[in-house]
């Protein structure tokens, strides 16, 4: 049976909003076939889409290209995520699942925002009540306001004012501290790191997306302390 087959045979629970979330397991990674990992990140994600009000079709194709479902069970991934979508309500003990699971994996939990915020913007604008659920999702997590700051900027497109909030800095920051960074983020946001995980295309193009967010605001930095430091 696959996985999106089990979770269809256990949605009645896994997303009854009455229920506590699915037990995690005690590895540090998500394993094949983790039902209780997927649930409640695909619960994150159905949700996600009906915070502003309502799931539109192309919200519903982002998170397909974000979860893949394998041929032939398509159809089990719509009926799961529709029993997922039905209201917001329990969100919060999902992504509170998912963040105390992974804590030490800052990566991983950044994936899902990514995805999250994919999905968000798939009807073509993130609006106020989609960012607030995306902002509770990420202090449930365990980022700090900073780090959010950064994740929106790579996946909304920074202030042209504010590049440092690509990097996670505040202005003013020195241009070493800017290079760390950015070293830091460089290689963390890298594709090669998810395609040789396996992620789904959808995450890589994202990966791509956010490297060249990165590179882009440490070169505007660069240069506008370059020009600063000039006699």
């Amino acid at each position: 049976m696959s996985v999106w087959s089990e979770l269809l045979a256990l949605a009645a629970r896994a997303f009854d909003v009455e229920a506590d979330p699915p037990a995690p397991h005690e590895e540090c990674a998500p394993a094949p076939g983790d039902v209780g990992f997927t649930a409640a990140v695909i619960g994150l994600a159905a949700k996600m889409a009906k915070a502003d009000g309502e799931v539109t079709e192309s919200e519903l194709l982002a998170a397909a290209h974000v979860f893949r479902p394998p041929p032939g069970q398509e159809a089990a991934f719509r009926r799961v995520f529709a029993l997922a979508k039905q209201t917001i309500h329990g969100y919060e003990s999902y992504a509170r699942q998912i963040g105390r699971k992974y804590r030490a994996r800052p990566c991983l939990l950044e994936d899902v925002l990514d995805g999250l915020f994919h999905i968000a913007a798939a009807d073509g604008a993130v609006d106020e009540s989609e960012l607030q659920y995306l902002k509770t999702v990420a202090d449930k997590f365990g980022f700090s306001d900073l780090e959010f700051r950064r994740i929106k900027a790579t996946n909304m497109g920074p202030d042209p004012s504010d590049p440092y909030s690509v990097l996670g800095l505040l202005p003013g920051a020195s241009l070493e501290e800017v290079r760390q960074a950015w070293r830091r983020l460089a290689a963390e946001n890298h594709p090669d790191r998810l395609s040789a995980g396996g992620a789904p295309a959808q995450f890589v193009a994202i990966a791509h997306a956010k490297t060249a967010a990165i590179n882009a605001a440490f070169s505007a930095i660069r240069g506008e302390k370059v020009l600063l430091s000039a006699p």
